[in-house]
């Protein structure tokens, strides 16, 4: 077999006509008369002769060409055609760099949009990623390292946001993994980097969970002074214990008021189930009252921007601020708290019940295929005893003086 030296490479010389040096094995080198050195590769695949171009010198060395010839031979004793085989890894290679992490991300959203994903949910996943877009939102997905993603969650942790960068690292993940099952990926680099990051410290919503101080908030509450549309929504806050999104976003459609039921759909609900809410006596009247006000919009709680869309998310936690309750004191979100615990200490209700009224999913699996019960009649005697219950402690709060301002600013 005949074998090139590198030197005999480099000194090889132009000539009138191409002509071959050879390195054995099949591999060649190609010298053409504009001076140009080829490497080229002769080979018999399924009884016919064929030729495969490995790239010029000297971009490909001797060694690097006789390992493309090694790599050959592979494939051939596999049954694969090197030729074909390398057009496909140059339209692999095309679609790797076109297939960016932001381009997949964007399809990996769109899909859940289309599968009923919330839209407040939604708008979240979005506003995670376009913090990420700068650093890998042009890479190609199937080559983005651990290294790149743990610089985009480091960047996030600098400005103290832990529990941001926590959710970074699982939508990131959440995309990776889209982009395997797309063909378009093989491995998760986000996965890599469970534990390396620093651990937020938990912070339970601020609520207010005894009955004196409930007492005094339902009565700072009943003289409230801002926005009534705005009153109506802390009102219904304190009786319903939704979660905040699903109150504003509250649609006229959704209310059954002859059978006194709120039905919420599953796109709606954090769960993804659909949950049903049982309207107290007081409940009833509250809506009755709002109709006046915004029975002409599609949501119950207009935005004063606009009554297509729904108030804005800081309105009840801003009207809070306005009555003096602080914000480590009482949030939006605190009413579920305070319902859920005062309920729970009444001993009046099974803790399933409540627990179903929450919209909580059971986390035991075993346990939850046997609480599958929806309490129904338990839960509207329940609703009905809590809005009793917010009225007897409000007139049994004794305010020294009132803890409520008049401000009327934005929605609260």
């Amino acid at each position: 077999m005949a074998t090139l030296f590198a030197t005999a490479v480099a000194s090889a010389k132009s000539r009138d006509k191409d002509y071959k040096l050879s390195d054995g094995g099949g591999l060649y080198l190609l010298v053409r008369p504009n001076g140009s050195k080829l490497w080229r590769l002769n080979y018999t695949y399924l009884g016919k002769q064929r030729t495969l171009a490995f790239g010029p010198w000297p971009e490909i060395s001797l060694a690097d060409a006789r390992v493309r010839r090694e790599e050959a031979k592979r494939l051939l004793a596999n049954g694969v055609d090197p030729s074909h085989q390398k057009k496909v890894d140059a339209a692999r290679a095309r679609v790797e760099e076109s297939e960016t992490f932001k381009a997949v991300a964007v399809e990996w959203i769109a899909k859940n949009e289309r599968e009923g994903m919330a839209e407040i949910t939604v708008s979240k996943l979005r506003w995670l990623l376009d913090k990420a877009y700068p650093k890998i939102g042009n890479r190609p997905v199937a080559k983005i390292t651990t290294q790149e993603v743990l610089g985009v969650l480091r960047s996030i942790e600098a400005t103290g946001r832990y529990e941001s960068a926590r959710r970074m690292r699982s939508v990131l993940s959440r995309v990776f993994r889209y982009a395997i099952a797309t063909t378009r990926a093989e491995r998760d680099p986000a996965s890599d980097l469970r534990g390396a990051l620093t651990v937020p410290k938990t912070k339970h919503l601020a609520a207010i969970t005894t009955p004196d101080r409930a007492g005094d908030l339902m009565r700072a509450i009943e003289a409230f002074a801002g926005h009534g549309v705005t009153h109506y929504a802390l009102r219904l806050s304190a009786h319903l214990f939704v979660r905040p999104g699903e109150l504003r976003q509250a649609e006229w459609a959704e209310f059954d008021f002859e059978r006194a039921i709120w039905n919420l759909p599953a796109h709606k609900m954090k769960m993804r189930r659909p949950h049903r809410v049982p309207l107290s006596t007081q409940v009833m009247g509250l809506f009755e009252e709002l109709w006046e006000l915004t029975g002409h919009a599609p949501y119950c709680f207009p935005s004063i921007r606009g009554w297509r869309r729904p108030m804005s998310e800081n309105t009840v936690n801003a009207a809070l601020r306005t009555l003096g309750f602080a914000q480590e004191e009482m949030s939006a979100h605190g009413f579920r708290a305070m319902a859920a615990t005062l309920l729970n200490e009444s001993g009046r209700f099974n803790p399933d019940a409540i627990e179903r009224q929450l919209a909580h999913m059971e986390n035991n699996g075993v346990r939850r295929a046997y609480t599958r019960g929806e309490y129904w009649n338990e839960r509207v005697s329940m609703m009905q005893f809590w809005s009793d219950e917010l009225e007897r402690l409000r007139d049994c709060a004794r305010l020294s003086k009132p803890r409520f301002g008049v401000q009327r600013s934005d929605e609260a």
